[in-house]
């Protein structure tokens, strides 16, 4: 074809309607492909980055600031004594919190889960009881007790789910006391009244994390661990249902939720918690008796959750350190034998003037100074609710 016919060719009428079927065969084909995601610009985080940082706030950045730098001013008591132990009394309640906030199920053996643990970790790895002790690698004995311990709370679980209000804690308490004088009693398996000793923590490639700043490091590292786990599992389908089946189980069931499977999971998920800050109590110690899962001792782990605030995660850490302070310092305000009395003044306090813990005083602080005012509360089974309720 040469130039001449090939323009007579373009500029017949017959040719738009030749041109425009296949004009529109591929405008189809574009528009049913899936339009490809923009490339990032220069200087742009990854997606999986933005996704991962996207409820990160100043707040955020202020308390991770802060727990990292805090050991190198404070002193190695103030490193070891107050900070350390109150991030892993902080993740004993972070259990509860996670049963009671956000599943409804207040259980008052999760000190027990925790003891069961540390237990573990003297009876299969090395103490001072050689008889008794197995002897295992002190990681081996680390992964049989979180193990077992989260079996051990899925038991409790299984026990205690069927059961609501006075009655679950009437059921943990007495498997608490009962685990209790299983331990006083048994000589061999848990050599009774005196328990195991010499269960400091063990060296890691050459670090000591016998050592308060190691340690610390320790326990903040499973504390953050621990804290996101539980911001993670709120706000997914399982955290989800388990909030909907503390609003309302029946619902739940009728939608074709297994409400009781639901509930046995929360426990072992908050059974590991405990486990995990069970083997850390037990290496700040250095030993385990009866004594460290007595009444007492589930008791404290309650009043550590309810001062801090059970409607979300950080509540349990805020709650352990007032604790701390109080349980190291009350001292120098009464006698030994009553500070105690000081402890419970301050959670009636607390529990009076706020009943959401130090959180809920927080909020509202920050609602009057705002100038929007308290705000109306919620009926509890108003309606199924999300994590964003507790997270706000």
């Amino acid at each position: 074809m040469s130039a001449s016919q090939w323009r007579r060719a373009m500029k017949s009428p017959t040719a738009g309607v030749a041109v425009l079927p296949r004009a529109t065969s591929t405008t189809r084909t574009t528009s049913t492909t899936r339009p490809a995601e923009p490339l990032p610009a220069h200087g742009d985080l990854p997606r999986w980055l933005r996704v991962l940082f996207r409820p990160v706030r100043w707040r955020h950045v202020l308390v991770a600031a802060l727990v990292l730098l805090y050991p190198f001013f404070a002193t190695p008591f103030f490193t070891f004594q107050i900070g350390a132990q109150s991030l892993a009394l902080g993740l004993v309640a972070l259990s509860l919190t996670f049963l009671g906030g956000y599943g409804g199920m207040v259980s008052l053996a999760q000190m027990t889960v925790a003891g069961f643990a540390a237990y573990l970790v003297a009876i299969i790895g090395t103490s001072s009881n050689a008889a008794i002790s197995l002897g295992w690698p002190w990681w081996l004995a680390v992964i049989a007790a979180l193990s077992l311990s989260t079996m051990f709370s899925a038991a409790i679980g299984w026990l205690s789910v069927r059961t609501e209000g006075i009655y679950t804690i009437m059921i943990t308490l007495a498997v608490g006391v009962a685990f209790f004088y299983l331990a006083q009693q048994n000589y061999t398996l848990f050599n009774g009244f005196q328990g195991f000793s010499k269960l400091a923590a063990p060296i890691v490639f050459g670090l000591d994390l016998r050592e308060p700043m190691p340690f610390y490091f320790l326990v903040l590292a499973c504390s953050v661990a621990g804290y996101f786990l539980v911001k993670h599992l709120v706000r997914a389908p399982f955290g989800i249902a388990l909030q909907g089946i503390r609003d309302n189980p029946r619902r739940m069931q009728a939608l074709g939720y297994n409400v009781t499977a639901h509930r046995v999971a929360a426990y072992a998920v908050a059974g590991f918690l405990a486990a995990v800050g069970g083997v850390l109590l037990v290496w700040y110690n250095g030993r385990i008796s009866p004594g460290t899962v007595g009444i007492g001792a589930m008791i404290n782990i309650l009043i550590i959750a309810v001062l801090g605030g059970m409607k979300h995660p950080i509540g349990a850490f805020i709650g352990a350190v007032v604790f701390v302070l109080l349980q190291n310092f009350a001292i120098d305000l009464v006698d030994r034998e009553r500070f105690n009395l000081v402890i419970g003044g301050v959670f009636l306090a607390i529990v009076l003037f706020s009943p959401d813990g130090l959180l809920g005083l927080w909020q509202h602080l920050r609602s009057r100074l705002s100038g929007r005012g308290p705000q109306p509360r919620q009926r509890p089974h108003s309606k199924t609710t999300t994590g964003a309720r507790h997270d706000g």
